[in-house]
């Protein structure tokens, strides 16, 4: 069977949201910034093979395997066949000749007084990627600046040699000139395992980075937003937390580097925003999944569901019992880039209100990734749940309170957890047929 006649005979996903409604769309307009685009065109970005599938002839079951890939893959790219990589798979050889030669995917033609000039530091990152293919499918121009310390320049690398974008192997720590118009300033390593690696240098990225990076904002009249964390509530004795909540956290324990590293770049940010006026917006992100997620950071969402795939134990530390909220990465996007798009400068929670506890939500993944098995026709195999013990100042509750984001931004969560999972399970296990994870 050709690619083509893959890709128009597998039906694509399809994903409902939390009121039963098909998700067509990601975005909105809104403050006068249109930030909706199909999801399907999204979906062949973040959920691309990393290569065009090669069989030898001779080798029939090699080619019942690639196949499989084929067909895993056409459940994403759909009818964005086109825009996929050409690079060459060799499996005799297991080496890939990859090549320049892509179409890239559509993007908006915007007017000159409608493009806007973004940096992206951090861009090569989880949710730095997502937020530039938005930016970029939209008809901005955006430039990305990232170290590469947690990014991954793959994560990117369709958009390298576009005319609207530009990538930038530069640590925030350096001052850095530019011209643009406004700044997502995401550059600092967010989970446990990487920031805690080297915890001065996380203090200084989040100190010295955001300090660089609102001198341009000041210079250029940039308008600057920072991806805050939920984290400097620390381990919250206010249930859920407000954006007035004034947070506790431990200031010498583990996760202080990142917990008050992140508090004093929001110090700073106000700073320049009452003496020299610039225009800033805090978005303080909470606990977020979805593809290109670093399957070995120590996130939960991540091990559960590679655990699950592979056919080992879940790990659980602790009793199972602490809770978490997790939004799907779609809807934070669409919450950034609503917040820099508005007129509020307060600090927004950014994050989903459903709330499971560790042990409920290990047993939501085992059972989508035994669905997604079984609708692929696969073999189930049942993995058990194990308990260990917690790791130091893990937090107990952490829940978001959206009523300025609903209220200011106009902003609710739409993809459910489940939905959300889904589409994840199936990108890492894309990944591992592929060989890639």
């Amino acid at each position: 069977m050709s690619s083509s006649s893959t890709h128009q005979s597998v039906s694509p996903l399809r994903t409902l949201d939390k009121n039963g409604n098909v998700i067509n769309t990601v975005g909105f307009q809104r403050f006068g910034f249109d930030s909706e685009v199909s999801i399907d065109v999204l979906r062949s970005l973040y959920l691309r093979p990393h290569y065009v599938i090669t069989a030898s002839a001779d080798k029939p079951e090699e080619a019942e395997k690639l196949q499989e890939e084929e067909t895993e893959h056409a459940k994403f790219t759909g009818a964005f066949g086109a825009y996929q990589s050409k690079s060459i798979f060799h499996p005799d050889t297991n080496s890939i000749s990859y090549t320049t030669l892509s179409r890239f995917p559509p993007v908006k033609l915007l007017p000159p007084s409608q493009r806007k000039r973004i940096l992206v530091t951090g861009g090569a990152g989880f949710v730095g990627s997502h937020l530039v293919d938005r930016l970029m499918i939209l008809g901005h121009e955006v430039t990305v600046l990232d170290n590469f310390f947690t990014g991954s320049k793959t994560t990117v690398s369709h958009w390298v040699g576009h005319p609207n974008f530009e990538i930038v192997r530069h640590d925030v720590v350096e001052p850095f000139m530019i011209e643009c118009d406004q700044i997502y300033h995401l550059a600092c390593p967010a989970s446990p395992p990487h920031y805690q690696f080297n915890a001065v240098k996380t203090i200084k990225t989040s100190f010295m980075g955001t300090l660089n990076m609102l001198g341009l904002a000041k210079r250029t009249k940039a308008r600057f937003l920072i991806s805050s964390t939920s984290e400097v509530y620390g381990d919250p004795e206010v249930h859920p937390q407000t954006e007035d909540y004034w947070g506790h956290v431990n200031p010498i324990g583990p996760r202080a580097c990142y917990d008050e590293g992140k508090r004093v770049a929001e110090t700073l940010t106000y700073g320049f925003h009452r003496q020299d006026g610039v225009d800033v917006r805090v978005a303080r992100i909470f606990n977020t999944y979805g593809p290109r997620m670093n399957p070995f950071d120590g996130r939960v969402v991540s091990n559960f569901i590679v655990q699950a795939l592979r056919g080992e134990d879940m790990t659980v530390y602790g009793d199972g019992k602490q809770t978490r909220s997790f939004q799907y990465i779609h809807d934070l996007i669409d919450g950034m880039i609503a917040l820099m798009n508005s007129d509020e400068t307060r600090p927004v929670n950014i994050g989903n209100g459903d709330e499971f506890t560790i042990g409920e939500f290990a047993e939501l993944v085992r059972e989508i990734v035994e669905k997604v098995q079984r609708e692929d026709g696969e073999p189930v195999k049942r993995v058990n749940i194990v308990y260990k013990p917690i790791p130091t100042d893990d937090p107990q509750k952490r829940r978001p309170d959206t009523t300025r984001a609903k209220y200011a931004l106009d902003w609710q969560p739409r993809w459910t957890v489940r939905m959300g999972l889904e589409e994840m399970v199936r990108y890492y296990k894309a990944k591992m047929i592929e060989g890639s994870l």
